[in-house]
């Protein structure tokens, strides 16, 4: 079993992943910047070192400083949480070079699933459906405007590398094509360092739907049903829960066969998603793979009983998956909402700052994964998330009506939040009746009143 584990995050989920090791028995090091020092997660691990100062590009992603605070600590294990170092393949190399496990899936899985355009050549080799596309990164904008052609509009510009909605772009005919495709180059040479791109044809109106699988050293892999990511602003997750309301028991189970016929197909070892649309006939393709821990796989957690964290940590101790197919089932619905330090009526401009007030809604059927507290400064230099607030019930309606509640009852004071605009959400009949895609939040925000979402920053 693992001794000690570094946690190579911040925010909330280096926070779960302390209490998840603590459960366990595992001693934890939180490795922090400057701005983080009193952080939650600085606070309650075992110890804690400073890697450097706030820019992540000078503490969260320097894994020279992570090793050296690796070594320092005599840890066994790292655990990447998600975002950072989490999906860098040269980093989990560097684990496996010191003999330190890296809690994720192995580097050269990475680096194939990473790369966009070889993930796809690895899913239609599995016969797992994709979107018709480029084969591969396409080197310049003529050549891309055949494919494009070829495919038809409209069609989306991805990068390469990386992910969270940057370097990407939607084109709806050959006039705008040219400008869309330099833009991508150029938002993804910056936020990755790789301007590569490819191109996909575009389905409009699609539901954004996500496979978690979990799978060990041993080859057993399966899958922990679905979570409908549909409601999304820029490309961002803003609403997630799981069982999706679209789904029927026939789509659930052959869009499950196929997550794991995509994981076997790159030898995938630990947690990780698989991400398709969906359009409204059903038909689902294949687009990308996360090789980690999601952001919102509490939502999974709850809807199955399933410690995800736990198992990560388990199968990197070299231990079998903890249940089989077979013993998974979706017995509760689960529904999560990010909270986050934005401004909604001001296009969701983020709102750094103190929070003067903090109370987090709880009873029956709530979950809050949140490092906030009264007193904490939400830092300018990270993602404006502060908390991850589900609930679940029994059913659907259940965990609606309790998000509603619970959402009532929280109080951030001092900094903007988008509480309001999620609970506007919460109660708009389109969304309560599962009829939500991808093009509901534009479409939400068109036609709702701003003053029925504003943040209640000094109230």
């Amino acid at each position: 079993m693992i001794r000690k584990i570094l946690i190579a995050n911040r925010g909330e989920i280096a926070l779960r992943i302390v209490r998840a090791c603590r459960e366990l028995g595992i001693q934890t090091l939180a490795v922090y910047s400057e701005a983080d020092e009193q952080s939650l997660h600085v606070q309650l691990a075992d110890e804690a070192i400073c890697i450097g100062p706030a820019p992540s590009n000078e503490s969260y992603l320097r894994a020279d400083r992570i090793l050296s605070a690796a070594e320092i600590a005599d840890v066994d294990a790292i655990h990447p949480g998600y975002g950072f170092l989490s999906e860098n393949a040269e980093f989990a190399e560097q684990c496996e070079s010191c003999n330190i496990t890296f809690i994720g899936p192995r580097s050269d899985t990475i680096r194939k699933m990473g790369d966009k355009a070889k993930a796809r050549e690895t899913m239609e080799k599995a016969r797992v459906p994709i979107i018709p596309g480029s084969e591969g990164a396409i080197a310049n904008e003529k050549d891309a405007l055949k494919v494009a052609q070829k495919i038809g509009f409209p069609v989306i510009i991805k990068a390469v590398s990386g992910g969270g909605g940057r370097g990407m772009r939607i084109a709806h005919n050959a006039v705008s094509f040219t400008r869309e495709f330099q833009s991508a180059r150029m938002e993804a040479e910056k936020a990755f360092g790789d301007g590569s791109l490819y191109v996909e044809k575009y389905l409009e109106n699609p539901r954004h739907i996500e496979f978690q699988i979990m799978a060990d050293k041993h080859g057993n892999v399966v899958h922990l049903g679905e979570r409908d990511c549909s409601v999304q602003r820029r490309h961002q997750k803003v609403i997630e829960e799981a069982p999706s309301p679209f789904l029927d028991k026939t789509l659930r189970n052959r869009m499950g066969k196929a997550a794991i016929k995509a994981a076997e197909a790159c030898d995938y070892v630990n947690a990780g998603t698989i991400e398709f649309l969906v359009d409204a006939k059903g038909n689902f393709y294949f687009i990308e793979m996360n090789t980690r821990i999601q952001v919102e796989h509490g939502v999974t957690e709850e809807a199955t009983g399933v410690d995800l964290i736990k198992e990560q940590i388990q199968i990197a101790s070299g231990n079998r998956l903890s249940f089989t197919q077979k013993e998974v089932s979706l017995t509760k619905h689960a529904i999560e909402c990010r909270i986050c330090a934005e401004n909604p009526s001001k296009n969701f401009i983020p709102s750094p700052g103190t929070i003067d007030l903090y109370y987090a809604p709880g009873g029956h059927g709530v979950r809050v994964d949140s490092h906030a507290y009264g007193g904490y400064t939400v830092s300018p230099h990270y993602d404006s998330m502060i908390c991850k607030l589900i609930t679940y019930g029994r059913t659907r309606k259940i965990a609606l009506d309790r998000m509603y509640r619970a959402l009532s009852e929280y109080l951030i004071r001092g900094i903007d939040t988008n509480i309001e605009f999620v609970k506007a959400v919460i109660l708009d009949p389109a969304f309560r009746q599962g009829e939500a895609t991808t093009s509901y939040v534009e479409e939400f925000l068109a036609r709702a009143p701003k003053d029925l979402f504003e943040s209640k920053k000094d109230d």
